[in-house]
Parts: structure tokens; sequence; C-alpha cells
């Protein structure tokens, strides 16, 4: 069955369009049309005058709907994960596991390589942070897990055949040929929780680092004498940056800066999400450790933070009110720049024929009215 969404402005991921209906048929998007181009036999679904844009891709959840991904490496738990951040515009996203035992990370993937078999909506793949980190730069992360990165540990990072991995770690831990490793098997490595330097920075964007994870927090400042990873991570043109806009993590003149600095196309979107995103308790227990989201901000007894309370729609509505980004720009670092990332840019992050059907319909405000994950409509 066709559908032909109609009556909404729609944002393509390059330009945005009046006039014009979606045709939807299964999982993919057929055609943007005229009006009097719908097939008769289409179904309408009348948006009403809302916005049409691609759905959002986070590569950055740790939890949400009261559940942490640590706590329950399960296919169930991601179901659920997955259903909260639905409700605020997330069509793709990577679980993302926070430093802790291999037989944790084994299970995790075991957990993400099932639901991609299952097909359970959003899944894309996994970001594994840690627990290959450096405790100078470890923020909420339990250092007792932290280990070196050996053979045999590439091995299981490399082991999800499935989707898209990423990796975070600090590269001053390891050496230019253990990255190689990881990228020769298909994992995107990404630099945080590190105290590098500049140069030892370079050198690991050489050897196959392709982004940075959450760039300013947990890692070495940019300095007047020191360019530190913060430094290395804007001058580098074809690394990706995943930027935390909740107004908590970095001051939005920093952003700014930054994402005036940095190559164009190359700063995404995160949300670095803890269990409360979607959930009515805004508490929960991190390693025996109590954390409250208070006013969106996530952290510890003693201040510390520890990921956010943020979702995607927050983190676009943010970047324009709080850093005067277009509204397609930010758009864009929510959907299309980390489908470019995650090598899916021929799939997702634009409303284009032949793309999967994943988007949203979203009034002035950046409210959710509507939502699709390959052309499944998703409840409200």
């Amino acid at each position: 069955m066709t559908q032909a969404l109609i009556n909404a402005e729609l944002f393509t991921g390059d330009q945005w369009l009046e006039g014009q209906a979606l045709l939807m048929e299964g999982d993919r998007i057929r055609a943007l049309v005229g009006h009097n181009e719908i097939p008769a036999e289409a179904e309408r679904i009348d948006l009403t005058g809302t916005r049409l844009v691609p759905g959002l891709i986070d590569t950055q959840v740790n939890g949400g709907g009261g559940v942490l991904f640590n706590d329950a490496p399960t296919v169930e738990a991601l179901e659920q994960i997955g259903r909260a951040h639905a409700h605020y515009g997330t069509t793709g996203f990577l679980p993302t596991l926070i430093s802790d035992d291999l037989d944790v990370v084994e299970r995790a993937i075991g957990a993400v390589r099932q639901a991609m078999a299952r097909k359970v909506p959003g899944v894309l793949g996994i970001h594994l942070e840690g627990p290959f980190l450096n405790p100078e730069r470890k923020g909420v992360h339990d250092d007792k897990k932290f280990r070196r990165l050996t053979p045999e540990a590439v091995e299981l990072l490399s082991s999800l055949e499935t989707g898209f991995t990423l990796v975070t770690l600090a590269p001053e831990r390891t050496t230019p040929e253990m990255i190689r490793q990881l990228t020769e098997r298909g994992v995107m490595v990404s630099a945080g929780h590190t105290a590098a330097d500049y140069e030892q920075t370079r050198r690991a964007l050489a050897a196959g680092v392709r982004s940075f994870t959450h760039l300013f927090n947990a890692m070495t400042p940019m300095t007047s004498r020191e360019p530190g990873v913060v430094g290395a991570a804007l001058e580098d043109e074809n690394s990706w940056c995943g930027l935390i806009v909740d107004g908590y993590h970095v001051h939005a003149t920093t952003l700014k800066v930054a994402i005036a600095a940095k190559a164009r196309g190359k700063m995404v979107l995160v949300t670095d999400a803890m269990p409360t995103v979607g959930a009515e308790d805004k508490q929960f227990t991190l390693k025996g450790e109590v954390i409250r989201a208070e006013n969106g901000r996530c952290a510890t007894a003693d201040g510390t933070l520890a990921g956010s309370d943020l979702d995607m729609l927050a983190a676009v509505r943010n970047s324009v009110s709080q850093l005067g980004l277009p509204l397609a720009e930010a758009l864009r670092m929510a959907s299309l720049y980390p489908a470019q990332m995650l090598g899916l840019e021929q799939e997702l992050g634009r409303l284009a024929p032949g793309f999967r059907a994943s988007l949203l319909a979203v009034d002035e405000n950046l409210n959710l009215r509507a939502s699709w994950i390959d052309g499944a409509r998703q409840p409200l």
C-alpha cells in the first residue's frame, strides 16, 4: 500500500519544499510529488501544516525509559530504550555500553546482534564507550573496569558482524597498530576519556581514529601552547565530533566557536542519554551510586556530570535557541551528518526516493506530532 503524507513543509536534508507530498511504500520513500500527482490508490495522511523532516540519529544512548543498557544488556532492554527515545524523534541509535567487564561487553554485543536480526526499531549497531580509557579523564566511569586493549579484546570488539560498531578509547593507552587492527576490521575508533596530547592525538588520527566522543568533555583542552585533543579534533577535516548541547556539558560560546572552526558536516548532535529520558523516575543507580536528573542535568551527589537527561529533539531545539544555528543545519547535525558518519548516507538522513522511510512530523516548536521508522508508524 502506498501512503501519501500531505500538507506538510518538507525538509529534504538539503532544502525546504512546500506543496509537495511524500509517498511511502513499505519501508522506503517512493517519491516526492505534487499533490496532483498522488496516485489515486494511495492512502492520504494529512499532517495538517506540520514540518516533515528526516528522522534523528543518536550515536550515544546509554539508556532510556528507566533502563540502563549496562544493567540489562538484552534485546528487551533495547526495545524499551528505543521506544523511549522514539517519543523524542530518534529513529536510529547506537545503544551505548559504559565501561564494564568484557563478559558484559560480550553480552551487549550479542543483544545488539539479536536485536538487529529481529529488526528492533531504530537499532543501528553498538557504541562501546570503554573500558579502554584513561583514569585521569574517567568522568563518571568506573576506573576499576579500565583495561588495556589486547588482541583478544580486538576480536571481541569487532565481533558484531552486522550494523555499525563504534569504540571509544583513550589513544595514549594503546598503540597505533592496535587502532589500525580495529579499523581494518570495520570498527570506527573514537577518542574519548583521554589525557592524550596533541601529537599523540595526531598519531592516532593517522592510525585510523575517525571521531571524538562528546567533544570538550573528558579530554585535554586546547591551550595557548598545547592544542590538546580538542585542538587536534577541530583541526582535522576528516573526523567527526559528538556534541552534547544541553546547556550543562559545554558553554554555548565554546560550542559556537568549535562549530565555526570544524569542517562543515563533521559536527553531530548526541544525547549521552541516561535512563531518565522518557521515564517518570528522574533518578537511577550507576555502579552503586545514585544519579539524579534535576532541571535536565544528570549528576552524582558531588556534582559530577553523569551522562544527560537530553533527547534529540531537545538537542536540535537547543542548537537553534542557544547556539543560533539555522534550523536546517541543526537538523542536519542530528540526521544527515550522523548518517554520513555511520556510512548510511544513501539510506538515512534525507527525504529522497529510495531512502528508508524514517521520518518525523514536528510542529513549529519541534514537538513531535508523528514519526515513522522504516515505514512503520510509531506510537506517541
